[in-house]
C-alpha cells in the first residue's frame, strides 16, 4: 500500500470510528441502562387510574373509591408451594377483593434475586389486571430502618436495598394502573426498645427520600407511609406530616393494639388524620379469641369504623399457614375469618346493607 492509499485508509477508519462513537453517545438515556425503564405493558391502562384528592381516592373521572381486599403471603412462598398461579388470584376474586397486597420479605428479595422476583411480580400485576383487581407492593420487613435492627432475620434490610428496591419497582411498574399503591415499609417498630430509638422525624426523612426515588420513575402511583407503633400511630401527623403530595397513610389497627372502648382510641391515634388525608388499614385481622368478651364483635366494629371515615382496608392473610388464616388448606376453603371478611368485601355486613 502506497502512502496516499494508507492515508486515505485511515482517514476512512477514523471516519467511521467517530461516526460509532457518536451514534453510541446519543442513542437513547436507557440504552444499556441498568435503570432502564421496561417495554411498556399493553395492559397497563386496563383499569382506571387511581389518584389523590383531599382525603380520598379517585378515579380519573373524579368518581370516590373505598378499597376492600385482602392480603396475600409472599408470592416466594405461594411459589415454592406449588401455588402460584392464576386460579390463586380467580379464588381471591371470589372473596370479594377489590385489591391485593403483595407483601415482598426481604430475605425472599434477595434469596430468589431480584430478577427472578420481578417475574412473579409481573405475573401477579398481570393477572390482577386481567381479573379487574388493583395491588399493593409492600416491603414486608419489621423494625427500625433508622438504625437497621430488625425484628427477624426475615426482615432484615438496609436504607440501601430499599432504596434500590423501589428504584427496581418504580421503574418496572410506572404507567401501570393496576399498582395503584407502593407501601414503602410494612411496620416500622423499635420493639420496646430493643431495636433502639426510632423518631418520628428521621422516620419522616426516609420516606420522603423513598418517595423522591419513586417519583423519579413514576410519578402516579401512590405512596403509602406506615406509622409508627408496628405501623399503628399516626398521631405525630397533627404537627409534622411528610413533605410530599399526593401521598396516603397506614394504620394497622389490630384488636391488641389498645384496649377497649377501641373507637375513641382509634379515633385519637389514626382515624383524626381521615379528615384531610388518606388513611389506609392495609392489615388487621381476627386472630384473637373472638368468643372473649374483650373482642366480641371486634371485626363488625372495625369494618363499619374505617368505612364511616371513608378508610379503605385490606384483611391479613389469605394462606393456610401465616397466622391468622383466612384459608383452612390449599383447596380454597375459607375459615371462619375468611368468612367473615368475604362478606364484608362483598358488603353483606349488616350495616353496609343499611347503607
Amino acid at each position: 500500500m502506497n502512502t496516499k492509499s494508507l492515508i486515505a485508509a485511515t482517514f476512512v477508519y477514523l471516519v467511521l470510528a467517530f461516526q460509532s462513537l457518536n451514534a453510541q453517545e446519543t442513542k437513547p438515556w436507557y440504552f444499556g441502562d441498568p435503570t432502564s425503564r421496561p417495554q411498556p405493558d399493553q395492559k397497563a391502562k386496563a383499569l382506571p387510574l387511581i389518584k389523590v384528592q383531599g382525603n380520598r381516592f379517585v378515579t380519573e373521572k373524579g368518581n370516590p373509591v373505598l378499597f376492600r381486599g385482602l392480603s396475600i403471603s409472599d408470592p416466594d412462598k405461594i411459589e415454592r408451594q406449588g401455588q402460584w398461579n392464576r386460579e390463586h388470584f380467580e379464588q381471591v376474586k371470589k372473596t370479594g377483593a377489590m385489591i391485593v397486597r403483595i407483601p415482598v420479605h426481604p430475605v425472599a428479595w434477595r434469596e430468589r434475586t431480584p430478577d427472578r422476583y420481578m417475574v412473579l411480580l409481573k405475573q401477579a400485576v398481570d393477572w390482577c389486571t386481567e381479573l379487574g383487581m388493583y395491588v399493593i407492593i409492600d416491603w414486608h420487613s419489621i423494625g427500625n430502618l433508622w438504625m437497621e435492627l430488625f425484628q427477624d432475620p426475615m426482615y432484615n434490610t438496609t436504607k440501601t436495598e430499599t432504596y434500590e428496591f423501589w428504584r427496581t419497582i418504580a421503574r418496572n411498574f410506572a404507567g401501570h394502573n393496576t399498582v395503584a399503591f407502593y407501601e414503602l415499609f410494612n411496620e416500622p417498630t423499635i420493639y420496646r426498645g430493643e431495636l433502639g430509638s426510632l423518631p418520628w422525624t428521621e422516620w419522616k426523612k426516609i420516606n420522603e427520600q423513598m418517595i423522591t426515588i419513586i417519583r423519579a420513575h413514576d410519578s402516579e402511583t401512590i405512596p403509602l407511609v406506615a406509622g409508627l407503633d408496628w405501623a399503628y400511630d399516626l398521631s405525630p401527623l397533627r404537627d409534622d406530616p411528610v413533605n410530599a403530595e399526593g401521598i396516603a397513610y397506614v394504620t394497622h389497627p389490630y384488636a391488641f393494639k389498645r384496649g377497649q372502648p377501641w373507637e375513641p382510641r382509634w379515633e385519637e391515634n389514626f382515624a383524626f388524620a381521615a379528615a384531610y388525608v388518606p388513611v389506609v388499614a392495609t392489615e388487621f385481622g381476627l386472630h384473637t379469641d373472638m368468643s372473649s368478651p374483650d373482642y366480641q364483635d371486634y371485626g363488625n366494629r372495625i369494618i363499619k369504623f374505617l368505612e364511616e371515615r371513608g378508610i379503605s382496608w385490606m384483611c391479613w392473610v389469605y394462606d393456610p399457614h401465616w397466622w391468622p388464616q383466612m384459608l383452612k388448606s390449599w383447596n380454597y376453603e375459607l375459615t371462619d375469618g375468611g368468612l367473615f371478611f368475604s362478606r364484608a368485601m362483598k358488603g353483606e355486613l349488616e350495616f353496609q346493607k343499611k347503607k
